[in-house]
């Protein structure tokens, strides 16, 4: 059986610590650094495209219209496409 060293000790501690303020309806924000969170299976990798001037301006005007970014726009309709295709 392995030995728990002190900062395995002190992990569980915080551990507990945090399941009990979540328990009690605590506000739990300010103790997490979200900055660093990570959401396992939706890891990124980011990628270069070069596209043509034109197209992209119109990528930019339907962004504009929908209320979102060349980026957020350039992923819902890739998304959508393999969703349909």
């Amino acid at each position: 059986m392995k030995k728990k060293t002190a900062t395995s000790r002190g992990r569980a501690r915080a551990a507990e610590s945090l399941d009990a303020m979540h328990d009690a309806g605590v506000d739990l924000s300010a103790q997490l650094d979200l900055g660093s969170a990570r959401r396992p299976g939706r890891e990124v990798q980011r990628v270069n495209v070069d596209f043509p001037v034109e197209l992209l301006q119109e990528i930019d005007r339907r962004a504009r219209r929908l209320g979102v970014t060349r980026q957020a726009f350039i992923k819902i309709r890739i998304a959508d496409s393999l969703e349909h295709s």
